[in-house]
């Protein structure tokens, strides 16, 4: 069976520790390969790499960083597809699903390749007499970067092409579940030019990830997946001093208005509800549909969630492939159970759902929930697969107070043809991430990725602009050359003359 090893200093590694865990392919239910967990001693020399790589990356001009990125670039859009059947093979998602993944997280790198623009500074003549002032950023040190199961080539693409272009050098634990995309990014970036050392792999679990959080020569720390970690997370990282951003759970609404293009709505819900199984950050789990829009949208819902093309992700005109896991299919299918119990209307059950031939397979069918209430677990926890929940609404005031009450706020979405409705939920709605007959507002590389409330722990979102300020910090100078004459010294504040 195959080993999946850690990648240090240049080189791959396998660990010290002994300790493995097995990758399951999600469609058949069985183990393809093992990866190697690290221990405290594969982060310490992780980190130890990272930090000898650090002087001579940080001094390299960035257009000569962005020269490597470029070649990076060119070498994923030649992988793209090698990346995809990875993500298929260990996630489970469609193929055509993870092509679209990995296409996202190109554009990332297509904004870091910018960076000599992206990090100049401020300069003001003259600011006093003889005395100018200018800005300057510059990076920190060595960043890891903590990546979820759900898109493991896409995130961490989030985090460490603009890491590496500010100059910064990288740590990547990917998800166990998932870890050869990490490698391959790994290869591709030293083939590209990145000298060793720079971009490092720790595979791991729960040890490795306290060890990079306890590290006193980790700067920053980037996350993203379950508040719950995340919480964990920031909490440990800031308590040892460093810089953390962490993104955490969605319990992402759509709101449904009454003139609503029906069939565009019933469209958008199927595929954000559905798509890569409901494994997604930005999935829709809630549709709150207003006024009288209700009975047609959950009769609409309904034959489009019991017709979904479920099968192998690899299968032509799969729709939607397997669940990560048997663990995460159990928790999926005693949610639903839970949200009968609590009085749901269950009008598609994906519970037992088998596909012919991968019978051993984590498959959960398409599932949809009526007459959903505020108090019940299935509306307040996120689910994280196919099940989509709808609750009632008399009026727009109703379901955006509905919304800024969840304790979650990452993304919603409007579908409307009334232009007021919709600028007004947008002014009212407390979420990061707002999308207008669109339902899933993932911005695009130049903007930046974050939620609100306990969506996100810490005060920069990822990627784009705020991606540059995260992985950088600001100096200040101000500067005066002496002429011949002294003006002696000087004992009050310091002021413009």
């Amino acid at each position: 069976m195959e080993t999946i090893t850690h990648f240090i200093g240049g080189n791959r590694v396998d660990t010290q520790s002994g300790r493995y865990a097995d990758v399951f392919n999600p469609a058949l239910g069985v183990a393809i390969a093992r990866v190697a967990l690290g221990s405290a001693d594969e982060v310490a020399a992780a980190v130890a790499s990272a930090k000898a790589a650090f002087p001579a990356w940080s001094n390299t001009p960035p257009l000569a960083r962005a020269r490597v990125l470029f070649n990076y670039l060119h070498l994923m859009r030649q992988h793209a597809d090698k990346f995809a059947e990875l993500l298929t093979r260990e996630h489970g998602k469609t193929f055509a699903d993870a092509q679209g993944e990995v296409a996202r997280g190109i554009e990332v790198v297509e904004f870091a390749v910018g960076i000599p623009q992206l990090l100049k500074g401020e300069f003001s003549d003259q600011i006093a007499r003889g005395i100018d002032a200018c800005s300057m950023r510059q990076p920190l040190g060595v960043i890891a970067g903590i990546t979820p199961f759900n898109f493991p080539a896409m995130v961490p693409m989030w985090m460490f092409p603009i890491a590496l272009a500010c100059g910064n050098t990288f740590i990547l634990k990917p998800s166990e579940r998932d870890p050869s995309p990490s490698l391959l990014h790994a290869e591709l970036l030293k083939q590209a030019g990145l000298p060793d050392g720079v971009f490092n792999v720790v595979q791991g679990d729960k040890l490795a990830v306290d060890a990079l959080l306890d590290h006193p020569d980790v700067q920053a720390i980037s996350f993203v997946g379950s508040t719950p970690i995340a919480e964990y997370i920031y909490s440990r990282g800031t308590a040892c001093g460093k810089r953390v951003q962490a993104l955490g759970g969605a319990k992402n609404h759509m709101v449904v208005m009454p003139d609503a293009d029906m069939e565009m709505a019933v469209d958008a819900l199927t595929g954000a509800a559905y798509g890569s199984a409901g494994e997604r950050c930005m999935a829709i789990s809630v549709a709150v549909a207003v006024g009288d829009a209700a009975d047609k949208l959950v009769a609409a819902l309904a034959q489009r969630t019991r017709a979904l093309k479920i099968n192998d992700g690899m299968a032509a005109g799969a729709e939607m492939g397997p669940v990560v896991s048997a663990a995460a299919k159990k928790r999926i299918e005693s949610l639903i159970g839970q949200g009968v119990e609590e009085g749901a209307t269950l009008v598609v059950d994906g519970r037992g759902y088998k596909v012919p031939g991968r019978e051993a397979g984590y498959f959960v069918g398409g599932t949809l929930f009526d007459h959903v209430t505020a108090d019940m677990t299935i509306y307040k926890e996120e689910i994280f697969g196919p099940v989509l929940c709808v609750l009632r609404a008399p009026d727009v005031a109703t379901a955006v107070e509905l919304v800024n009450k969840h304790e979650y706020g990452n993304g919603v979405a409007v579908f409307t043809r009334d232009g007021g409705v919709a600028r007004e939920f947008v002014r009212q709605i407390q979420v990061g991430m707002v999308g207008v007959n669109i339902p899933l507002p993932v911005p695009m590389a130049f903007h930046s990725f974050g939620g609100w409330k306990r969506s996100l722990f810490g005060d920069h979102h990822v990627y784009g602009p705020e991606g540059v300020r995260f992985y950088t910090r600001v100096k200040a100078v101000m500067q005066r050359w002496p002429d011949s004459q002294s003006s002696g010294a000087e004992f009050a504040f310091p002021q413009m003359k």
